[in-house]
């Protein structure tokens, strides 16, 4: 039975390109072998996922999907590869796009391959945890990922040294093969991937020793990203020309860099403010008190006065978290507030003399301990109410 490649990307028929790349991407990372070590079915299911989405991406395939089935695009697509290469009898070149081009989860392609030319690299994704302060204030921090780089032997041409890149026979350097054919409606013109130089509309005869003809290898890449003051767990950056670079010369995807903040020992945010919680004792709770506050900024002077009550709450303006909206790190960059909130603390344990003071309190200000005495209170009270 055909497979129906709009279901097996979750969309209706009428989604838009951004629809069916988002929906790619959500499956592809479940299905990834990366994902999914040593599980023979869901690599099976990766395969015909990055099929159907080669096949749609591309409009003039998802045309000719939509009118004649996968019969309107027979031969086209790696997944659909002869023999036992899993990769659609490409070899090494095959191989390496699966995980750096066209059928990477994270973008670099898809319809590319009906262009001639170099193809544009793979979008690349990393996780970057940073500290809480870092975040408050924006910082510069390194992110390392293994991607694809350039060949420096080839000069990314992917031919060897003392050889050329020559035009593609087939396809005249064009990239496609053009058909036409007879129909009842006339003449008609239909356009697929030159099959001998796979779309790039050029041949390479003596491949690159180190690439085998790719233009790029793979390597560890340590890049700097500046981290806007504001940024919060769960937002994500994009940092152009930093993903993996396209073959034979192709530029370089984007990266995307997903942010985890850490936590702090004495903060907690809530939107753009800054909450922080300030133990005081009973006494210091009736008789007020003074407290340096180490914020974010450096120490500040809390006056807290005589009877505050548990659950209080005193703002510091302009101490919280920047605005991420105002961007950088400009001086006029709005902020939030810092909330101190007051938690009266109740000892749980009195020595001798600690509770004499406190009973003797009690009597100067006409507190009862005996619960008789309390509904005698309570009777009077009633009585007079």
């Amino acid at each position: 039975m055909a497979t129906d490649f709009y279901k097996l990307l979750g969309v209706s028929q009428s989604a838009s390109q951004e629809e069916l790349k988002k929906a790619y991407r959500k499956r592809a990372r479940e299905l990834h072998p990366d994902a999914n070590p040593n599980n023979p079915e869901a690599e099976e299911q990766f395969k015909e996922l990055s099929r159907a989405y080669e096949v749609l991406s591309d409009q003039n395939t998802r045309a000719r999907y939509d009118q004649f089935g996968e019969a309107g695009i027979s031969g086209g697509g790696r997944g659909n590869g002869a023999g036992g290469d899993p990769f659609g009898g490409g070899g090494f070149g095959s191989i390496f796009d699966a995980f750096f081009g066209g059928d990477s989860p994270f973008g670099g392609g898809g319809g590319q391959r009906q262009t001639a030319g170099p193809q544009r690299g793979p979008d690349l994704e990393t996780q970057l945890k940073i500290e809480f302060a870092q975040a408050v204030f924006g910082c510069t921090s390194a992110v390392t990922i293994r991607t694809a780089v350039r060949c420096d032997d080839c000069s990314a041409t992917g031919a060897a040294a003392g050889t050329s890149v020559t035009t593609c026979s087939d396809c005249g350097g064009s990239g496609q093969i053009r058909r036409t054919r007879q129909s009842i409606l006339g003449q008609m013109v239909t356009a697929s991937p030159c099959g001998k130089c796979r779309g790039a509309g050029q041949r390479i005869e003596t491949p690159c020793a180190t690439c085998h003809g790719e233009g790029r290898v793979t390597r560890e890449q340590t890049h700097s990203v500046e981290i806007p003051a504001g940024i919060a767990t769960g937002q994500t950056m994009r940092v152009t020309s930093r993903g993996g670079v396209g073959p034979r010369g192709g530029e370089a995807g984007d990266l995307y860099v997903h942010i985890e903040v850490g936590d702090h020992e004495m903060y907690r945010r809530e939107e753009n403010d800054l909450i922080t919680e300030v133990k005081v004792s009973i006494s210091q709770a009736a008789l007020g008190a003074e407290f340096v506050l180490a914020t974010l900024d450096g120490d500040e002077t809390l006056v807290v006065p005589a009877g505050v009550q548990h659950g209080n709450e005193f703002v510091l303006k302009g101490r919280g978290v920047p605005s991420l909206n105002q961007g950088g790190r400009a001086r006029n960059q709005v902020r939030g507030d810092l909330r101190v909130q007051i938690a009266v603390f109740i000892p749980k344990k009195l020595n001798t003399r600690e509770r004499e003071l406190l009973e003797e309190l009690a009597k100067l200000r006409g507190e009862s301990f005996s619960a008789q005495e309390s509904r005698v209170k309570s009777k009077i009270k009633s009585a007079f109410s």
